[in-house]
């Protein structure tokens, strides 16, 4: 993870878009490419959803779309100082105490 997020920085550095680079900016950007992975699903029925990865072409758009959401946040979390992987674990953690299991199912 932190390679590729030292991957990403050092690309914007060559292209001088650090300034660019601010957390409003970079949830804005993020906001986007999620509505265009979103833009994907938005009329499959939850059938057609789940064979999206069959279609070559369909699979390449969300792979790529993917990529991007990914990318925007982990240059936000670069940004903003967040470990993603640690706040990711926080969060299970909370959600596991939140929502205990019952036993019914």
């Amino acid at each position: 993870m932190a390679a590729l997020q030292r991957r990403l920085a050092e690309f914007a550095a060559a292209r001088d878009w650090q300034p660019f680079h601010t957390p409003k900016n970079l949830v804005s950007a993020l906001s986007v490419e999620a509505s265009e992975l979103v833009e994907i699903f938005q009329w499959l029925t939850p059938e057609e959803s789940a064979r999206v990865m069959s279609d070559p072409e369909t699979a390449h758009r969300v792979t790529d779309e993917v990529a991007d959401v990914l990318a925007y946040l982990l240059q936000l979390c670069e940004v903003l100082g967040i470990d993603p992987l640690s706040a990711l674990d926080a969060k299970i953690d909370r959600n596991e105490r939140r929502f205990p299991v019952t036993g019914e199912r």
